[in-house]
């Protein structure tokens, strides 16, 4: 037995989680609704979804989507990107490049421009990076992840919860509240270091390829995660990240924190994500540092990810916060002080 399988037995052990049951057919493909399903592999059902996806960019620029795409970007406002170019000129340049722009996206030629770099105040200090893309890539992203978000959305966990249809942080925190509700007062918070800065272009793409199969839409998916960073007048090139900013940045997210969650549902652990907030719940103190340990090998060795080791932390869940509140004994949940502190202020 390798030290990763006596890892997630002693977890599971001193956790008392419940083990993961085994998955039975309901509707199932050649299923009997009665016993254990015989999953394809891996290789098989990567195959079986390329094939089905291979023509995604024909969706993308049907004028429904595209149109619907266009209300959104008007809707959602915005600052002009590093062409200056502002929402309400969008229709202006469509009526005129309309033909050459849906031709680059049917053959995969189109080219994102670099993105505005903002930095704006993080609440607990420190500055965020934003990316700023020109309203004509935000049009391309926004009708890539209507094409994208009926595919991916599905495979997610039920366990994440930021920016998911139907999903939100009040049900990720009633969720939490429920488990320590049950007993599971002991919280592993995992705080990940710069997380849309350092994401691994490799891995992500590897993620997207398991169920995307248009080479079109991955090259210029691949294009808006390498575009150039402008800020103060210097452009830099990116090996890594996705900065927030563009539509397509928080599935992209969800997607690359996809293996971390079923991760912990193959250890049969009690956890909430919010986009690159995570926080896991068991019942000792000593349980939440093999899982911590464990966990934080995982997403530096497999997701190439770099753990914050000075705000994370194994705690009882009162001594932490989660999207802005604590949770008390028996799942009551108050404000974090932090929280409470900024809302006086501002009042």
């Amino acid at each position: 037995m390798d030290r990763m399988q006596q890892t997630r037995r002693t977890e599971r052990a001193e956790d008392h989680s419940p083990p993961v049951p085994p998955r039975h057919d309901g509707i199932g493909e050649g299923g009997t609704g009665s016993g254990p399903v015989v999953e394809l592999s891996l290789s098989a059902a990567i195959a079986r979804r390329r094939a089905l996806t291979s023509q995604l960019m024909e969706q993308v620029v049907e004028p429904d989507n595209l149109n619907q795409a266009y209300a959104r970007v008007r809707a959602n406002k915005g600052a002009p990107g590093i062409d200056g170019m502002r929402v309400d000129q969008l229709a202006d340049w469509i009526r005129g490049h309309k033909q050459a722009f849906i031709k680059g996206l049917l053959d995969g030629s189109h080219e994102p421009s670099a993105v505005r770099g903002v930095q704006i105040p993080k609440p607990g200090g420190g500055e965020r990076q934003l990316g700023i893309p020109t309203v004509i890539d935000r049009l391309v992203q926004q009708a890539f992840l209507q094409v994208l978000t009926p595919i991916l959305d599905p495979t997610f966990s039920p366990n994440s919860y930021g920016f998911r249809p139907g999903k939100s942080a009040h049900d990720a925190l009633a969720a939490a509240k429920a488990h320590v509700a049950e007993g599971y007062t002991t919280v592993v918070d995992i705080d990940l270091e710069k997380f849309f800065d350092r994401v691994n272009h490799d891995v992500l793409m590897n993620r997207l390829g398991r169920h995307v199969g248009d080479k079109r839409m991955l090259r210029i998916i691949g294009r808006f995660l390498r575009a150039g960073l402008m800020q103060n007048g210097v452009c830099t090139n990116r090996e890594e990240g996705t900065p927030q900013g563009g539509p397509l940045s928080p599935i992209l997210a969800n997607l690359m924190l996809d293996d971390l969650d079923k991760e912990l549902e193959k250890r049969g652990h009690r956890f909430c994500r919010y986009a690159d907030d995570c926080n896991i719940y068991v019942q000792s103190r000593k349980a939440g540092e093999r899982v911590m340990e464990s966990v934080t090998r995982f997403l530096e060795d497999k997701l190439h990810l770099r753990v914050n080791r000075l705000k994370s932390a194994v705690a009882h869940v009162s001594e932490r916060k989660f999207l802005g509140h604590r949770l008390l004994s028996g799942g009551r949940l108050g404000l974090a002080p932090q929280s409470l502190k900024r809302a006086r202020e501002r009042l």
